[in-house]
């Protein structure tokens, strides 16, 4: 059995009643959550078969399955393992007739929603400024993570946006069933639908899983909440694995007081700290000790390692973000140098991606290898995507966006306006866009080049149908690039065309090395499930760069990760914490969890810079260092400057618990990045009227005026005073 201390092992060995874990960063959960599941099917008598797994990623299934099987000796055949989307599709191919679909059905992507959802919009008149669709696409999704139907959207709505969301929900679901199709939320919906009108079915799956563990239990949201809770009522067997101290999905829907309440709703839960952490420095934990203490809703924790002592935390103020960079590569090639730090073992987290730009810029200038990590699926690429197109329309003839966008692959003489008729003369009929080509003939507006061209594609598409039974989906993809002469189609487009190719060829033998558990329960076919999974599949990080060299990611893409140099920039009030995150204390918290994610990936070493000015919109804006500063020890922090600061003096620490005064500078008056000034061209945010672009400004100092032309047509263009306004820029989308 794996080594374990005694928290560990207390979490392993719990049996008779729900548990909740607080595993800290760095302190084994991993190992944990491994060890449970073996020593449940060794010595705790529950079959495999018998025992739901959620994980946060497709990845981290894979990885825990390895190693049970490792501790078992032997696969553990019959084990649900997966996220709450992959196991609630697995769930809903066996129920689908129930809830009015088939096993066939299609999982859209947030691509294929916003494009259906753009189509809606327009169909309805609705003018995509004054109501954009990603705009509509979060609402939706809000409220579909929050369970409200839309009835419960349209009553709560109390302006014209959340109304036309409303409808546009009623309409999606509409549009959705008739192709055959679920959205990523409806995956979590419909179980719960499911188990509402068929109570027998969640009797069945209730005694089915004798135990359920759920890890990264504080970014479920409340649908996926309410799942585990309603299966976990037969044996009471719940396991809640997670770390509220590192919730920072809120953003995406995910609910914290699911791991507060937890206690609440389950009252005979047994609750396990996990807190000693064989990651970082006793230096680094007191850090992030500090930081975290901060927030008030939290179980409450406290790190502590055999690691003692450590470097102190290094906290830099640089002049601008192209001093940041310089400082940083500098002091990179001096720990590699004289402490024999590779590349590889150093990370620069930063809060948004826009602050990448001036550290690949000075990196390159010295040549520092680097590789720049971003959460883009293989699955996103264009290649990839249109592939995919097809063999979803094999899958499930009803897809209407794999239609729209295959029969454009390779161009076929059908064009944008021919496309509008036949979706006119599709929803006329009440058919899908597949079988409306199909007798395209009938249709009197289309030319008869297009005619014969879409009836070519329904041809052509019910050809390779006929292989689906059996075929492989490897076979089945060659088929089709065969079939469309795609890999000639991509050449064409030279260079970026050859690279094309290198994806689709990876596709291919993704496809042929793709494998899957046996459910005889499943009626689809294999090539269902090869789609279900290529949809589910979690974003790969895409480096870009020498993979042997420092890495540069956001402090969300690093979570989960861990590196001996870990050096977090742009510590300044306005960026970290944004400063529309200040509004509500419950922003200000998901942004201090954020802050002790990004201060405990670090084992040896920890840097923090903030920079006097930042360049933004092309005018350098004065800035203070971050709040989150004020809760670090005194004690452990060795505060510098780099050389490029000068004139006047910084921000230093007053006598006491780590809080800052500021001292006046020989510049002019300095403001917080949350209240910078402006040019024109700038995009900015009014809380009432929205989105808006800056065409013109007058004044100065308090008297600033701007004048806005604000994207909803019927509010049209503002000046506004600054002071008072209440403008913010939108770092997230620098």
């Amino acid at each position: 059995m794996i080594p374990l201390n005694d928290a560990q092992r207390e979490a392993v060995e719990h049996r008779g009643g729900p548990l909740l874990v607080l595993a800290g960063a760095g302190s084994g959960k991993t190992r944990v959550l491994t060890a449970r599941l073996g020593h449940m099917v060794m010595h705790g008598g529950t079959p495999a078969y018998r025992i739901l797994a959620v994980t946060f990623t497709n990845r981290a299934a894979q990885e825990m399955r390895r190693r049970v099987a490792e501790i078992l000796g032997a696969d553990p055949v019959g084990l649900w393992i997966g996220t709450f989307h992959s196991l609630s599709a697995r769930l809903l191919r066996r129920e689908a007739r129930l809830l009015g679909f088939t096993p066939q059905f299609t999982i859209y992507d947030e691509d294929d929603r916003l494009a259906l959802i753009k189509r809606l919009l327009e169909r309805g008149g609705y003018a995509p400024k004054a109501f954009p669709p990603q705009l509509i696409q979060s609402i939706i999704s809000h409220a579909k993570n929050r369970l409200q139907t839309p009835e419960d959207l349209a009553s709560a709505a109390d302006d014209r946006i959340a109304r036309a969301a409303a409808e546009i929900y009623r309409q999606l679901g509409e549009a959705l069933r008739a192709a055959n199709a679920m959205d990523f939320d409806d995956l979590l919906l419909h179980p719960l639908t499911l188990f509402r009108e068929q109570p027998e079915r969640l009797a069945f799956y209730q005694r089915r899983f004798q135990s359920i563990l759920v890890d990264e239990f504080q970014d479920t949201n409340r649908a996926q909440y309410l799942l585990v809770s309603q299966l976990a009522q037969e044996h009471r067997e719940l396991a809640a694995v997670g770390d509220d101290d590192q919730s920072i999905y809120g953003w995406r829907g995910a609910d914290v007081r699911n791991m507060l309440d937890f206690q609440r709703d389950f009252p005979d839960a047994h609750l396990v700290r996990l807190e000693q952490n064989y990651r970082s420095t006793q230096v680094i934990l007191d850090a992030a000790n500090g930081l975290i203490a901060e927030n008030r809703e939290r179980l409450g924790k406290t790190l502590f390692t055999a690691r003692a002592g450590g470097e102190p935390v290094v906290l830099v103020a640089v002049a601008d973000e192209r001093d940041e960079a310089e400082w940083v590569a500098r002091e990179i090639r001096e720990r590699a140098a004289v402490d024999h730090y590779a590349y590889g073992d150093v990370a620069v987290l930063y809060r948004t991606n826009s602050q990448s730009r001036a550290f690949e810029e000075a990196f390159r200038r010295v040549a520092l290898p680097h590789r720049v990590v971003g959460a883009v699926s293989f699955y996103e690429r264009r290649e990839v995507r249109d592939l995919v197109a097809y063999l979803r329309l094999l899958a499930n003839p009803r897809d209407d966006e794999a239609f729209l966008r295959a029969i454009q692959v390779p161009r076929r003489g059908v064009g944008l306006a021919t496309l509008a008729t036949v979706q006119t003369v599709a929803a006329t009929w009440k058919r899908p866009l597949l079988e409306t080509a199909a007798i395209a003939d009938r249709i009197p507006d289309i030319r008869p080049q297009a005619k014969e061209a879409l009836h070519g594609f329904a041809e052509l598409i019910e050809r390779l149908r006929s292989h689906v039974p059996s075929s492989t989906p490897a076979a089945l993809l060659e088929r089709v690039l065969q079939s469309i002469e795609y890999e000639a189609y991509l050449a064409a487009e030279g260079i970026e065309g050859a690279e094309r190719i290198e994806n689709v060829r990876e596709l291919l033998a993704g496809a042929a090395e793709w494998s899957e558990e046996a459910d005889a329960e499943d009626p689809s076919s294999p090539l269902e499930r090869f789609l279900a999974s290529a949809a589910l599949a979690s974003p790969a990080e895409r480096d870009t760069g020498d993979a042997a060299g420092v890495s540069l990611m956001t402090v969300h893409t690093a979570k989960g990760l861990e590196w001996p140099v870990v050096i977090l920039a742009g510590m300044e009030d306005g960026l970290f914490p944004l400063s529309r995150s200040t509004e509500t204390a419950q922003g200000l918290e998901e942004e201090r969890r954020l802050a002790y994610v990004g201060v405990t990936r670090a084992r040896d070493r920890l840097y923090l810079t903030w920079a006097r000015a930042r360049r933004r919109g092309g005018q350098l804006l004065p800035g203070m260092p971050s709040r989150f500063l004020d809760a670090l020890p005194a004690g452990v922090v060795d505060e510098r400057r780099s050389s490029g600061v000068f004139g006047g003096d910084l921000p230093r620490r007053r006598p006491g618990p780590g809080t800052w005064a500021t001292v006046p500078l020989s510049a002019p008056e300095v403001e917080s990045q949350a209240n910078p000034r402006y040019v024109k061209g700038e995009r900015v945010v009014h809380r009432k009227f929205g989105s808006g672009t800056i065409r013109g400004l007058a004044g100065h100092g308090r008297d600033l005026r701007v004048m806005v032309e604000f994207d909803d047509e019927q509010i049209g263009t503002k000046q506004l005073l600054v002071a008072y306004a209440g403008l913010e820029r939108d770092w997230e989308e620098a």
